[in-house]
């Protein structure tokens, strides 16, 4: 296993890898925040909080009493896209990655971050 990156390492580095700028209408047209819910399977399975606003996106494990857009995904098939290893257009016709609520916000999401690499 090595040095290969944590469900854990990639939710500590959202918040210091979001760009507010990018996201600043997003945010404005939904009322100035944001909450995504991740529930996440397999090894590292969670449930995490992505909350936005104009300014700073914090994360959190838990449940989010509402949000505007779940993902549902192996924690794999989710670190595997993060890093580039996996297509998430791929993911997601293949079932493997699905979404629930915002679709033209889960569009938008991954040019609110500054991935690795």
């Amino acid at each position: 296993m090595g040095d290969e990156i944590t469900i854990d390492t990639l939710m500590n580095r959202m918040p210091k890898a979001y760009y507010p700028d990018k996201a600043k209408a997003t945010m404005e047209k939904h009322g100035g925040k944001v909450v995504i819910q991740y529930d996440l399977s397999g090894n590292e399975a969670g449930k995490w909080i992505i909350t936005m606003t104009p300014e700073a996106c914090t994360v959190e494990k838990g449940e989010a009493p509402s949000s505007l857009m779940t993902l549902t995904a192996d924690s794999q098939d989710y670190k595997d896209m993060i890093t580039g290893k996996a297509n998430p257009m791929q993911l997601f016709m293949g079932g493997k990655l699905r979404l629930k609520g915002d679709l033209n916000l889960a569009l938008k999401f991954m040019e609110f971050f500054k991935l690795a690499g």
